[in-house]
């Protein structure tokens, strides 16, 4: 019996040592890297995730940056598996699933902070461009969120016809446009500003209000209306 343990493997302490913090202080109790060694425990249950963990980091520089990372990228790193990034995204889909249903749970405009949150968590650190529309009803509820196009890394083709189509489709009354740089700078461009104004224009007379266009990067948010621009 006292072999067996001397023979036990060192890192079995540490995870339970791990989880008791968590279990006791929650995710803040953790830094980054253990946060994600627990996160990887799950799909390598006979190894230590610590070294691991901290590549992760060293190579993508956060915890946000690691769970957002494209799957190519991740396996890139030594010793990172199939099964070790399904759990990465699975935990990212988690929380975006749970952002989602807090922003169609209540009125968009009563709740907007968790609406910029949710648009930068889903959108911020993509790589390419996408143009999302959160429809909304007239109690400005919100009662479709959709990706209409996705582009390249700084161009995403918008058809002003087909955003003013989509919401009557949908009997909305407001939209709110949400859209990315994946430079991670969020002012908007001449094209971006021409583009809202078309759209403004177009919904206008069909009764459908633009309540904003919102720009998401890594380094934050720039809001139209904020800056006048709608």
């Amino acid at each position: 019996m006292g072999f067996k343990d001397a023979a036990k493997p060192h890192y079995l302490g540490h995870r339970e040592r791990l989880r008791k913090r968590f279990r006791e202080g929650g995710a803040d109790a953790l830094p980054d890297y253990e946060l994600l060694e627990l996160v990887l425990f799950r799909a390598m249950p006979r190894r230590d995730t610590k070294p691991l963990a901290k590549a992760i980091l060293a190579r993508f520089g956060s915890f946000a940056e690691a769970m957002n990372a494209p799957e190519d990228l991740l396996l890139e790193i030594p010793g990172l598996g199939e099964a070790a990034v399904i759990e990465i995204k699975l935990i990212r889909a988690t929380a975006l699933r749970l952002m989602r249903g807090e922003v169609f749970e209540r009125p968009v405009l009563a709740s907007w902070q968790q609406v910029l949150d949710y648009c930068r968590a889903a959108m911020g650190f993509e790589a390419k461009e996408q143009f999302r529309i959160l429809f909304l009803d007239k109690r400005n509820q919100m009662i479709a969120d959709e990706v209409q196009q996705r582009g390249t890394v700084d161009h995403t083709p918008v058809y002003v016809r087909e955003v003013v189509k989509r919401a009557l489709e949908l009997s909305a009354t407001a939209i709110v446009l949400v859209h990315n740089h994946p430079s991670g700078d969020p002012t908007p461009s001449r094209a971006d500003i021409e583009m809202t104004k078309q759209i403004v224009a177009a919904a206008k007379p069909l009764g459908v209000v633009i309540h904003d266009h919102i720009i998401v990067g890594k380094q934050g948010h720039a809001s139209f209306r904020g800056l006048g621009l709608i």
